[in-house]
C-alpha cells in the first residue's frame, strides 16, 4: 500500500494539469484516488459518503464507519483561498462530532481537531503541500492521518493530538520562560547566587557576598523590564533586525500572517500570505514601474514565479498595472521567501522587512 500510494504522490507532483481542475475534476483525479489507496471504498457510501448532509448544507465526502462520522473532507478548487472555508468546515464537525477534518484543494491539506481547544488556526495541527514537501514525507503523513485502519483505531487522532500537544506545549513554553526568569531573578535561590558569586570572583578575582548579589539581581530585573519591549500576546511579530536568512528559515506552516511592515514605515494588514506577496509587488511598482519586469528572473525548481504568460503557473494571479502574473499556489514559507527575493531586486536591505503572525 505505501509504495504504490509513494507512485501515486510522484505522479500527482507531476502533473501539471491540477491546477486547472475545478472543484470535480480535483476531488476525482485527487481526493478519491488518495483515499481509495489508503484502504476506503470510494465506491461504498457507508464509508465514503458523499455530499454529507449537515443541517441543510454540505460537507463534500464523511468518512465513517459503524454508522459514526470520523473523518469530515472539504475540497475545493485550487485558486480558492481555503482560509475563507475553515471556520464552516469546523463548525460542521463539532457539530457531528467528527474527531478529525480536512480542508483541500487537492494540492494544500490542512488537518484539523475540531473537537480540541484553541482558534480554529490553533486547532490546525499540520499541512501537506503536494509541491513542495517530499513525496516519501507526503505518504509517511497521509498513512498516519488517513490510511483506515487508522482512522478506524483512532491511531490517526493519537498522531494528530501529538504533534497538537507538541506545538500546544512549544507554546506554553515560550510563554512561561520569561515568568519563570522573572521568578528566578525575584527570589534567587542560594544556588543562583552562588553560582553568580562564583563567576564574578573568576572574572575579576573578588567574590561578592549574598547582599551585593541579591541587590543586583533585583536592579537587573528592573533594568530588564525598562529595556525590553512590550510582550506580544496571541501575535508574534518577526523583527526587522533580522537577517532574510533567518525570516526564511522560520517555519510558518499553519500559522496566519496580521501584518508586514517595509523600512518601518507603515503597517500593511493583510487577511492571508497570497496578499501579502501581492501587496509587496504593488509597493515595488509605485516606484519601480520601469524596471519591474526583473521580478521575471526568479525562477522556481520547477517553473516560473513570475511569467507573462498565467498558463506556465498552476494558480496565477495578474498584478495590477501590468501584463505580469505572478504564481499564489504557494505555502507560507515559500511567499515569505519569495518575498524577500523580489525585495532584494530592488535594493532593500536584510534590515527592511517586518512580519507579524498570529
Amino acid at each position: 500500500m505505501k509504495e504504490k500510494l509513494l507512485e501515486l504522490i510522484k505522479k500527482i507532483q507531476l502533473d501539471k494539469r491540477l491546477v486547472s481542475f475545478d472543484e470535480a475534476a480535483t476531488k476525482q483525479a485527487v481526493v478519491l484516488r488518495i483515499l481509495s489507496f489508503l484502504g476506503w471504498d470510494t465506491f461504498n457510501i457507508d464509508e465514503v459518503h458523499p455530499e454529507y448532509s449537515v443541517g441543510g448544507k454540505k460537507v463534500d465526502y464523511s468518512l465513517r464507519y459503524n454508522g459514526y462520522n470520523k473523518v469530515f473532507i472539504e475540497v475545493k478548487k485550487v485558486a480558492e483561498d481555503l482560509e475563507k472555508h475553515q471556520e464552516q468546515l469546523l463548525n460542521y464537525s463539532f457539530q457531528e462530532g467528527a474527531k478529525l477534518a480536512i480542508l483541500t484543494n487537492g494540492i494544500t491539506w490542512w488537518f484539523y481537531l475540531p473537537l480540541h481547544e484553541g482558534s480554529w488556526e490553533q486547532r490546525k495541527f499540520y499541512t501537506i503541500e503536494i509541491y513542495d514537501q517530499k513525496p516519501e514525507d507526503i505518504t509517511q503523513k497521509f498513512i498516519d492521518f488517513l490510511f483506515k485502519e487508522n482512522v478506524i483505531s483512532e491511531a490517526a487522532i493519537k498522531n494528530g493530538e501529538y504533534i497538537y500537544k507538541s506545538k500546544q506545549t512549544t507554546a506554553l513554553i515560550k510563554d512561561t520562560l520569561p515568568k519563570a526568569w522573572d521568578k528566578l531573578v525575584r527570589e534567587p535561590d542560594e544556588s543562583l547566587i552562588e553560582l553568580l558569586a562564583e563567576t564574578t570572583e573568576k572574572l575579576c578575582g573578588h567574590k561578592p557576598d549574598n547582599n551585593t548579589v541579591n541587590d543586583f539581581l533585583h536592579f537587573y530585573i528592573k533594568d530588564f523590564k525598562k529595556s525590553s519591549t512590550d510582550v506580544v500576546t496571541k501575535t508574534e511579530i518577526i523583527p526587522n533586525s533580522q537577517t532574510y536568512s533567518d525570516i526564511t528559515k522560520r517555519n510558518y506552516t499553519g500559522k496566519s500572517i496580521v501584518s508586514f511592515t517595509l523600512k518601518g514605515v507603515g503597517e500593511h494588514e493583510v487577511r492571508s500570505w497570497k496578499e501579502m506577496l501581492i501587496k509587496i509587488c504593488s509597493i515595488i511598482i509605485k516606484t519601480h514601474r520601469n524596471n519591474f519586469e526583473q521580478v521575471l528572473k526568479l525562477i522556481g525548481r520547477k517553473r516560473p514565479y513570475f511569467t507573462k504568460n498565467s498558463g506556465e503557473l498552476r494558480a496565477s494571479e495578474r498584478i495590477n498595472g501590468t501584463d505580469i502574473y505572478v504564481e499564489v499556489n504557494l505555502s507560507a514559507n515559500s511567499i515569505v521567501k519569495l518575498s524577500t527575493n523580489i525585495l532584494s531586486l530592488f535594493g532593500y536591505t536584510k534590515d527592511d522587512l517586518s512580519i507579524k503572525i498570529r
